[in-house]
């Protein structure tokens, strides 16, 4: 099947059928989708790059504003920062990957960012930390157009059979990148500074702005017509009219809230002043991060072997994924060493990772084209602002009640959303 026959293979009815893309074709595999897709290759190429550099900068700002101030709040700051920028441009973002051309917009933010990391080498001393969160600001804003545009563009070069395991493979992708992105950070900021991280995160976005340019999208599968009336459709109030869609995007806010955004401030302070490993815990943080990342990707390919891209498995299964980061955030929170430690948060990202990747899989199966970029846009928005108003609590609590204090209570929240999605599952 040619790139052009497979994109026109995917018109938004098969999208919005009750059952998933999953039955409108014969599933693949994930090796079969990189040898025959040469747009989804390219996309995923860009991905792998991009990714790399991402972990680089994440664990050096972590370091380098540990260093400058010795505040668990001014952390706590630092990431509630990274999430608010890209809630703040979240809607424009959903707008534009409606409007405008995805591959297009996937260029041309990766180009600002990698100019964007120049600015990062000015930061020197404690008087400088301003200019670092204005430069965390801008970056993370221009990821806020980034992301959606991402999500979005995947139906559209890829068939119904190929759907989901571009998206499986894509967070696995995240999953294994986070993995060695971040255990390679770790070394390399441990060993060379904060700054040689900085300049090799810069050239990833650069490198992966190629990469994109060799994607060719199918014509587009709507008319003019549809274009325009785009225009008209609102994100918001398509979820209250079909409140099944507006319940699934809220997983994501779940899980920034209640698993995953606080405990990456937890591991900075664990691994600046507890398990300490390389210089100012550089290494010990990589290793945390890098088992994250393993699970995270363990998680959803191994769930997949039995829930395929059917609806009602998928449901099922991001219930069981909130259990499972809660027994995660339990083993962890006794500290009692750093393998053990890292392995609570290993379970913690099995658990995330498969309530991650099945509720995008739901979105993609059930969201039509024409208002596909603003649902992923809010999607994104109420994750990043859940985020933020998680990694703020926990730097505060942090510095109230301890790190061990926060950790148990942390343990407990995941068991929230389980019940609550359990229920909307029972009326559905």
């Amino acid at each position: 099947m040619s790139d052009k026959e497979r994109g026109a293979a995917t018109p938004d009815k098969a999208v919005r059928q009750e059952g998933g893309a999953a039955k409108q074709e014969k599933l693949v595999g994930y090796f079969e989708l990189l040898r025959r897709n040469s747009n989804f290759r390219w996309l995923w190429g860009g991905q792998v790059v991009s990714l790399l550099g991402d972990w680089f900068n994440i664990i050096a700002s972590a370091i380098l504003i540990r260093n400058l101030t010795e505040s668990g709040f001014a952390l706590g700051l630092l990431f509630t920062i990274r999430m608010l920028a890209p809630f703040f441009v979240a809607p424009l973002a959903g707008i534009c990957a409606d409007r405008f051309n995805r591959k297009h917009i996937l260029i041309l933010t990766e180009i600002v960012r990698g100019l964007l990391l120049l600015g990062f080498l000015f930061v020197r001393d404690e008087n400088d930390i301003l200019l670092l969160y204005i430069l965390v600001a801008l970056l993370y804003g221009v990821s806020g157009f980034f992301s959606p545009a991402r999500s979005a563009i995947l139906p559209d070069i890829t068939s119904s059979g190929e759907l989901g395991t571009a998206n499986a493979l894509s967070a696995t992708t995240w999953s294994v990148m986070l993995a060695f992105g971040a255990a390679i950070g770790g070394f390399t900021t441990g060993i060379f500074g904060v700054h040689t991280a900085f300049i090799i995160d810069g050239l990833t976005f650069f490198v992966s702005a190629g990469l994109l340019l060799n994607i060719k999208l199918p014509k587009q599968f709507v008319s003019k017509g549809l274009i325009h009336e785009r225009s008209k459709f609102s994100a918001l109030g398509y979820m209250v009219r079909h409140p099944d869609i507006f319940f699934i995007s809220l997983h994501k806010g779940a899980i920034g809230l209640l698993l995953s955004a606080g405990f990456m401030v937890v591991q900075v302070k664990i691994a600046k002043d507890i398990f300490i490993v390389g210089i100012d815990g550089a290494i010990s943080l990589g290793l945390m991060y890098c088992m994250g990342g393993v699970g995270s990707g363990i998680g959803p390919i191994v769930t997949r072997i039995w829930t395929g891209d059917r609806d009602k498995p998928l449901r099922r299964s991001i219930s069981l994924g909130y259990m499972i980061g809660a027994v995660g955030l339990l083993i962890a929170a006794p500290l009692l060493s750093l393998p053990i430690f890292v392995f609570g948060g290993f379970v913690r990202s099995v658990g995330g990772g498969i309530a991650w990747v099945f509720s995008t899989q739901l979105l993609l199966q059930r969201a039509p084209n024409e208002i596909r970029g603003r649902i992923f846009g809010t999607e994104f928005a109420l994750f990043t602002l859940m985020s933020a108003v998680a990694t703020a609590i926990v730097g505060a609590m942090m510095d109230l009640f301890g790190v061990q204090v926060v950790l148990w209570g942390m343990a407990a929240l995941p068991l929230i959303p389980a019940v609550l999605w359990w229920l909307w599952q029972l009326r559905y």
